[in-house]
């Protein structure tokens, strides 16, 4: 009988010329995903890869004077050395610029043209290069694109449509008939209601303004456009529509694309109404995860915030790196990254933690018993509480990453670390060594922490790909039946006559202040080491140029709230203290306006809110955001929104 296959995705990715910690979120969360299908037995295809077309592609090549293939190569060169380093284990790895994957998007585009789900007309919108996305005059705003805020094109040229409206009526059938289909449930919530039930208009799949993707063979002035290009990848690795599909038949359907949730609508809109166009079966499930942003927007020298996972992997070891993202944040959720949060991590649960807990048991099994736990022993207090905590932990666990919530998972693992923890200073091992009659009573215990050990270490595999070979060999176990995933559920299994090896700290603690200057000091270099872009005042001096990009500015959540309530701050002449309503939301925030404004003329104003500033202390008081004001040497302004309009909107 053939095992049972799994099938799982990320994105593939738009080739960047510098990469940082963020991107590597979803393909350490789907390689963990792999690693634990494989470990339970799956014949497991885990597919990521580059989407290397597009107009931004030909336009950064031209710039630099080569070729697209050339400007794209290196930059997948160096995704391919990055996903080494962090131990991905994709089973494949494709380029929308590898010939199979172009020949078999022609054939896919000639077969919807051919049965009429693909169809010329011409097309006029609005453009955006950097999102290659069109968009109508009233989607804009400001006549900018809605989505990144850049400067848009107005674009008319001769395209191919695909008949995306036409499955709209399927499209949210299935979604309400299929739960699970797109997860989490928010997103669900946001396609149909946002996109599907206000209707869907055709797509344009082709684009004759540029010529650097795949030809649509029956009229070569047109390449074929992102949509079909890129989303195809899923089935074009299987060998989609090739003489030999047997990959395809074995996987297909995906169990899972895993998507950041800014593609989310592409993946369970575009992607599921062309495969219903093909005729074939759609993933089981698409999960958009929420983003991993970076605290202050960007590296910063005063932070220290070392973005740059090479870096960050030399100085702290991959499987910390790894553990941070799949631990700090909720999978689904939004979360922030900072350096300070990782070393924190480290430092509590790597070091404190489990660390701690290896570096003990080994140490007392080499000190009372010279590495090896003798067979007579004898059970007593604590034993049976302890082996109740370990073994109800592997299928929690298993619970746990088949709905992929890693962070709950590793929360579990780390209550069975804690409770091994306290089983040392419960039973005291110290105290029944200086016992003569204690030997055998001592024996136990120090069985039993080796055998929780071993099973903690099987249980983090997926998410730690170094750590458990390390506690394997400390811990003196080289029989593969001892570590596989099933044995983690019975206990017991840590063999009998292993001889333990002391070896270095697995995760030394680190000096976090020291180390944050440190990473001033790289943080400072870098800055120093960019390309300058000044510009010259009207002196003619060199004046350094203080800019910021869109993308900065985007990081910044603008909202409008109203003042449900005010009060002044007790001790403090200038403080206010505000309740706000942000739609569903209400918020405290502490506002330096008591100068300026009295309580009563507050309420009921819309003001425009700093939604996503870390919240603070002012006088022992949490302030969650900030309200914007104008100031000059005399007078505060309260920036308010010119008529009525629902709390929570956006301010763009």
């Amino acid at each position: 009988m053939s095992k049972k296959t799994f099938y799982i995705t990320t994105p593939i990715y738009y080739p960047s010329d510098k990469l940082h910690i963020g991107h590597s979120y979803t393909t350490v969360a789907a390689d963990a995903v792999a690693r634990y299908k494989r470990l339970k037995g799956y014949d497991v295809m885990f597919l990521t890869g580059t989407d290397e077309h597009g107009q931004k592609i030909q336009r950064k090549a031209e710039e630099k004077g080569i070729t697209p293939k050339q400007y794209v190569d290196e930059i997948v060169a160096g995704i391919k050395d990055l996903w080494k380093l962090l131990r991905i284990t994709n089973d494949r790895f494709i380029r929308t610029t590898d010939p199979n994957h172009e020949k078999t998007v022609q054939k896919i585009f000639k077969k919807l043209y051919d049965q009429g789900d693909i169809y010329k007309s011409e097309y006029e919108g609005w453009y955006c290069t950097p999102c290659e996305s069109f968009w109508t005059k009233t989607q804009l705003v400001d006549g900018k694109c809605p989505d990144c805020g850049r400067e848009v094109e107005l674009t008319k040229e001769e395209s191919y449509f695909f008949r995306l409206s036409k499955y709209q009526d399927r499209l949210i059938e299935h979604i309400e008939t299929h739960p699970e289909f797109i997860q989490p449930v928010t997103r669900q919530n946001e396609m149909l209601n946002n996109f599907l039930r206000p209707g869907l208009e055709d797509l344009c799949v082709s684009r004759t303004s540029f010529n650097w993707g795949i030809p649509v063979t029956f009229d070569e002035k047109h390449v074929v456009y992102v949509w079909i290009d890129a989303l195809s990848n899923y089935i074009t690795a299987l060998n989609y529509l090739a003489e030999d599909d047997s990959d395809y038949r074995r996987y297909w359907p995906a169990d899972v694309h895993l998507v950041g949730k800014e593609i989310v609508r592409f993946h369970t809109i575009i992607w599921p109404a062309m495969l219903m166009a093909l005729g074939e079966p759609l993933p089981e499930q698409v999960f958009g995860h929420g983003w991993l942003l970076l605290e202050g927007g960007k590296m910063s020298k005063s932070k220290g915030n070392v973005v740059d996972p090479v870096v960050l992997v030399d100085k702290y070891g991959v499987d910390a790196v790894r553990y941070f993202l799949l631990r700090e944040v909720p999978f689904g959720s939004d979360g922030v990254f900072s350096n300070e949060a990782l070393i924190n991590r480290i430092n509590s649960d790597l070091a404190n933690d489990l660390g701690n807990l290896v570096s003990r048991t080994v140490t007392m099994i080499d000190k009372y018993f010279e590495g090896s736990i003798p067979q007579n022993r004898q059970p007593g207090d604590f034993d049976e509480d302890l082996k109740k905590v370990v073994m109800e932990t592997p299928s929690k666990v298993e619970e746990l990453m088949d709905k992929l919530q890693f962070s709950a998972a590793l929360a579990d693992i780390w209550k069975t670390i804690s409770r091994t923890n306290k089983y040392i200073d419960e039973t005291m091992p110290w105290k029944l060594a200086k016992d003569e009659n204690g030997k055998e009573r001592l024996a136990e215990v120090l069985y039993n922490l080796a055998e929780s050990l071993r099973i903690i270490s099987i249980l983090i595999q997926p998410f730690m790909p170094e750590t458990p070979e390390k506690i394997w060999q400390q811990l003196g176990i080289s029989d593969k039946k001892a570590i596989e995933w099933e044995s983690a559920k019975k206990w017991g299994g840590y063999p009998e006559g292993s001889r333990v090896c002391k070896g270095d700290v697995i995760f030394p603690r680190i000096d976090i202040q020291k180390e944050m200057e440190e990473l001033e000091k790289i943080t400072a270099k870098a800055e120093k080491d960019a390309p300058k872009n000044n510009k010259v005042d009207e002196a003619g001096n060199d004046k350094k140029d203080e800019y910021i990009t869109i993308e900065d500015f985007a990081k910044i959540d603008l909202r409008v709230a109203k003042v449900l309530e005010a009060e002044k701050v007790e001790g403090a002449d200038k403080l206010l203290k505000l309740k706000l309503e942000l739609g569903d939301e209400i918020r405290q925030v502490v506002s330096g306006i008591a100068k300026n404004y009295t309580p009563e003329s507050l309420v009921g104003k819309y003001v425009v809110l700093v939604a996503n500033l870390k919240p603070a202390k002012l006088r022992g008081i949490e302030s969650q955001g900030m309200i914007l004001a104008a100031s000059d040497d005399k007078d505060l302004v309260l920036v308010t929104v010119e008529k009525e309009i629902g709390s929570g909107t956006k301010v763009r």
